[in-house]
C-alpha cells in the first residue's frame, strides 16, 4: 500500500472567520459536516480547517496552538497573479507581485490567523 497525501489542516480559535477568508481566496465553498470542522476541497488538494476546541478535546490540551505557525506556506495556483492581487486587494498583503529568480509569478498574503498564503502562477 502506497500512503497519499490526504489535506493540510488549520485549527484556528474562529472556524467561520477562516473558512469566510478561504472561500473567498479560492472561490470553493467549504463542506461543513459539524460546525467546528470544515473542509475546502479542490482538484489538487483539501483545507481543512477545525476549531481548536475540537482538536483540544480529541487530542489534548496544547498540541496544537492555533495562529502559532511561522513555517510554513499555504499555497495556491492561480492562472494570473496581478488579477488576483487586484481581486483580493482588501487583504493584508505581505509581498506584492513580483516575479521570482526561478520564474514564477508571485504574491503573499496573510490568513486572519497569521498563516502566509502564496498565490502563484507558473511561467
Amino acid at each position: 500500500m502506497t500512503t497519499t497525501f490526504a489535506s493540510i489542516r488549520l485549527v484556528t480559535e474562529d472556524v467561520d472567520r477562516l473558512i469566510a477568508f478561504y472561500e473567498h481566496v479560492t472561490g470553493v465553498t467549504a463542506t461543513r459536516p459539524v460546525p467546528v470542522f470544515a473542509e475546502i476541497r479542490t482538484t489538487t488538494a483539501t483545507l481543512a480547517i477545525s476549531s481548536n476546541q475540537l482538536t483540544d478535546r480529541l487530542y489534548g490540551a496544547d498540541v496544537v496552538r492555533p495562529a502559532a505557525n511561522r513555517s510554513m506556506f499555504l499555497e495556491f495556483r492561480v492562472p494570473d497573479v496581478d488579477a488576483e492581487f487586484a481581486r483580493l486587494s482588501e487583504l493584508e498583503f505581505v509581498q506584492e507581485p513580483a516575479t521570482m529568480p526561478w520564474g514564477n509569478r508571485s504574491a503573499l498574503l496573510r490568513d486572519p490567523d497569521g498563516n502566509l498564503v502564496n498565490l502563484f502562477a507558473t511561467p
